[in-house]
């Protein structure tokens, strides 16, 4: 049944709450496992690598398909893109709950992305045909700010669900979650599209997700196969290849998928790169501080989580009110006060050690927190004004593109920068008594030598030759456990130094170059209508 303009302006806040709602599982699914890490990791017996494939495999063909989804729903509607996403999600997290080793879990993970490209760009596109300009800022505000939650809130559901049921519940979650969206969905929901029923550019679709598939699959393998491995710059080499394809065509074809000329605007380019730069600040943070709150400073899952609430507390506070701050003080300056407020919290982690107190972690997470929000949204803001309304699903796709592949390259640089100051302080302060086969598995990563050190006193049995005497495997054990803290502690702060730099460099850019003010694009025709007969009719 078709909804009149009048009754969709008038539900306009109760519409934003369920498109909230969708929004958040998809983030979640990624935040969420990295508080399910460890205990993943002692469950399906997973390497590294393999853990860093159940993570990033979402992401990859998330991140791949999202410009195609976005033009789909443009086509053919945003509203079935919405549920036929969640229907998707909701399959594959139920199976993902109960797979029994890591390569099961690597392809739902992956299916499961397929669902979440349809649902991201719809909510989006949907919310800015819903608004009218003067309050689109403030609804994206919220949208922004439950982007953020989700990665926020994501490590709490998980711990809790770890800490009374079994690591598949933080998938299973997701199903009544699920079916609540697509009961309010189909009852509260408006459906939109583009009017002028564009022909699809197929060619365009095909050549976006070869370009964004080889390179987010290079930027994940690479930390793990070397920067230099064949199969990686291969992946880069398809990159450039089949993104100037992808230029070049949209250049040339009478309807293009996107429109590439539109990044010349600053709006569209500067605001990309802020988005991107804030994901990559939040993936890559979360993916090492998750293993430093539990296997450094032994916090359970659950306990892990709650320590993250100083970013949502920061998120809360800060999204809802930045398109306030961006009318008054203008977007460029409350995002690049975003972007500096995110390089002072980095450069709190960086002074972290293994004994911290929490509350520089607390404040180090509110900082960023608050942040994150004042960037996030006038960010998103500035893209979605930088295109026509009937293109809001292509403009979502975008702005979700961003954030994904700053994201996976937050994981893929700070992760790999964090291995080699964890392999390099390995290698120095190891004992030279611990057996060859062990320090090869130590290599693997911190939560593999946690429990090499937890094993060991049972797998050696009596005292062990030293250079200067019989040692106890008790006290090798020890020793190997304070090593690999102190190497994970090590390789984590450089990290955070990069981080804290790549964002002043990206706060300078948005302080120069993104507009200090943009104007939405106005409602259609009969939503616009329907929204001034709604406001005179209300007292």
């Amino acid at each position: 049944m078709q909804m009149s303009p009048e009754k969709i302006h008038h539900r306009r806040w109760v519409i934003l709450g369920v498109l909230c709602l969708s929004l958040v599982l998809v983030v979640i699914n990624n935040s969420v496992l990295n508080v399910a890490i460890p205990t993943m990791v002692r469950s399906l017996r997973a390497p590294f690598s393999q853990m860093q494939w159940i993570v990033d495999a979402y992401a990859l063909v998330f991140g791949g398909l999202l410009l195609t989804a976005g033009t789909l729903g443009d086509r053919y509607g945003r509203k079935p893109a919405l549920q036929i996403g969640l229907v998707v999600i909701g399959v594959f997290s139920g199976l993902s709950a109960f797979a029994t080793e890591p390569g099961q879990l690597v392809a739902t993970r992956a299916l499961m992305g397929v669902g979440a490209a349809f649902v991201m760009p719809a909510t989006l596109s949907i919310l800015t045909n819903v608004f009218p300009p003067q309050e689109r800022g403030k609804a994206i505000g919220i949208w922004a700010a439950f982007a953020g939650l989700g990665g926020a809130i994501g490590p709490i559901v998980g711990g809790w669900l770890l800490e009374h049921f079994w690591w598949g519940s933080i998938f299973f979650l997701n199903v009544p979650v699920i079916l609540i969206a697509l009961l309010l969905g189909i009852w509260l929901v408006p459906n939109s599209k583009d009017p002028t029923h564009t022909a699809l550019d197929l060619r365009g679709a095909a050549l976006s997700i070869v370009a964004l598939g080889s390179l987010l699959y290079a930027i994940i393998e690479g930390p793990e196969s070397g920067w230099t491995d064949p199969l990686i710059l291969g992946g880069f080499a398809v990159f450039a290849a089949s993104a100037g394809a992808f230029v070049w065509w949209e250049l040339r074809t009478p309807h293009p998928m996107l429109d590439v000329r539109l990044f010349r605007k600053p709006g569209m380019s500067v605001g990309v790169s802020s988005i991107s730069m804030t994901f990559f600040a939040m993936f890559g943070m979360f993916f090492l501080m998750t293993q430093y709150l539990q296997f450094v400073q032994g916090y359970s899952p659950l306990a892990a989580g709650v320590r993250t609430l100083p970013m949502a507390f920061g998120l809360v506070l800060s999204s809802p009110n930045s398109d306030r701050f961006a009318g008054r003080f203008g977007a460029n300056r409350v995002v690049a006060s975003g972007l500096v407020l995110v390089a002072c919290g980095f450069v709190t982690l960086a002074f972290l050690n293994v004994g911290s107190a929490y509350w520089n972690i607390g404040l180090a997470f509110l900082v960023i927190g608050l942040g994150m929000g004042g960037a996030m949204a006038p960010s998103t803001g500035s893209i979605m004004n930088s295109l026509p309304l009937a293109k809001a699903g292509v403009g979502s796709a975008v702005n979700d593109t961003s954030r994904e592949i700053g994201g996976a390259i937050g994981i893929a640089v700070l992760g790999s920068i964090l291995n080699s100051g964890y392999r390099a302080g390995i290698a120095e302060s190891i004992p030279p008594a611990v057996p060859e086969q062990v320090r090869a598995a130590l290599d693997e990563g911190l939560g593999v030598a946690l429990e090499v050190a937890r094993t060991l006193p049972e797998r050696l049995t009596g005292a062990v030759p030293g250079p200067t005497g019989p040692l106890d495997p008790g006290a090798i054990a020890a020793e190997i456990a304070r090593v690999a803290k102190e190497a994970y502690v090590g390789g984590m702060r450089t990290a955070f130094v990069v981080a804290a730099l790549i964002a002043v460099v990206a706060a300078a850019i948005a302080a120069r170059w993104l507009p200090a003010h943009t104007r939405g694009q106005d409602l259609p025709a009969d939503l616009a209508a329907g929204a001034a007969a709604d406001q005179a009719a209300e007292p």
